[in-house]
């Protein structure tokens, strides 16, 4: 009867698992397979789009990027949403850093407050405030006009970096705060019995043991900013201040009317191409243990 019981748990628990493959496997070629078609479709001369879209490419037609970087203004656009994203990674790091952590790890007079309005930022999509951004900032530039002589907010890459990281603030503080209260007090401890101070604490202890979500919080924040495209779109309308989203929307429109298939597929690859050298880069930590070393508990 046992023998019975045991063999039954261990058949339903090899279907749960063949479930689970079959699921993950159907997954990964749902994904995989559009970015191969991308891929593919980026290296194909355009007469070979009249035919069957699944054939593999005659050969490797790499003038569509040379064509996306330069005729398309690609490169341009790419630089642009470099200088956009490092700067906003780099500010939303610098304030939301020490904030979760003070928020997290001290109870001081107004601690709950500021909590409370971080937790209420996560319900606040900025895509709904976009046009009040705009004006706010507009009437700004209406009021430095006359002692600057010229606009400074709109069309201004600083600016739109500092939107997105106020954006993407409160959700970040809320993941790290999550991350900081699951680490023993004794690091604290250990740090203050050595002498050092609270931001030598956070700086030389946490910051390093905590590396794992600060990858995560810069991969998602990164993928948040390098593709996003209402804000950018409402904020730089000079052309030459495109961000990548935006300008591949405009290649993709004037791409249809001149049927080049290939230049626009190769602005899409563009556009991929270093979300996937960063996921690349910090898959291992994102997928290894949330502390590495350290003091046991």
């Amino acid at each position: 009867m046992k023998n019975n019981k045991l063999t039954q748990r261990g058949l339903s628990d090899r279907l749960y698992k063949s479930f689970i493959y079959i699921v993950l496997i159907a997954l990964a070629i749902i994904i995989i397979i559009p970015v191969a078609w991308a891929f593919m479709a980026s290296v194909k001369q355009d007469m070979e789009f009249y035919g069957n879209p699944w054939v593999l490419p005659q050969g490797f037609y790499l003038q569509n990027f040379a064509d996306a970087w330069q005729k398309a203004k690609m490169g341009s656009y790419m630089l642009n949403s470099l200088i956009v994203t490092v700067i906003a990674l780099g500010l939303l790091l610098v304030i939301a850093l020490p904030a979760a952590y003070v928020l997290s790890r001290y109870k001081f007079k107004g601690s709950v407050f500021w909590n409370m309005m971080f937790m209420a930022g996560l319900f606040i999509n900025v895509n709904y405030i976009v046009v009040p951004i705009f004006l706010m900032l507009n009437n700004g530039d209406k009021a430095v006009r006359g002692f600057l002589g010229h606009p400074i907010f709109l069309n201004n890459l600083f600016v739109l970096a500092l939107v997105y990281a106020a954006m993407a603030l409160p959700f970040t503080v809320y993941l790290l705060s999550g991350y900081f209260k699951s680490l023993p007090r004794e690091y604290e401890e250990a740090a203050s019995v050595d002498g050092a101070g609270y931001f030598r604490t956070m700086v030389q202890i946490i910051m390093p043991i905590s590396k794992p979500s600060i990858v995560t919080v810069i991969l998602f924040n990164f993928l948040s900013f390098w593709n996003e495209y209402i804000i950018s779109m409402t904020l730089l309308t000079k052309p030459g201040l495109r961000t990548l989203p935006v300008g591949l929307m405009n290649l993709m429109a004037a791409q249809k009317s001149a049927v080049e298939y290939g230049q626009m597929y190769a602005g899409l690859v563009l556009v991929m191409f270093p979300t996937l050298i960063l996921y690349i880069l910090v898959q291992k930590k994102l997928t290894q243990g949330m502390t590495m070393g350290g003091l046991k508990g």
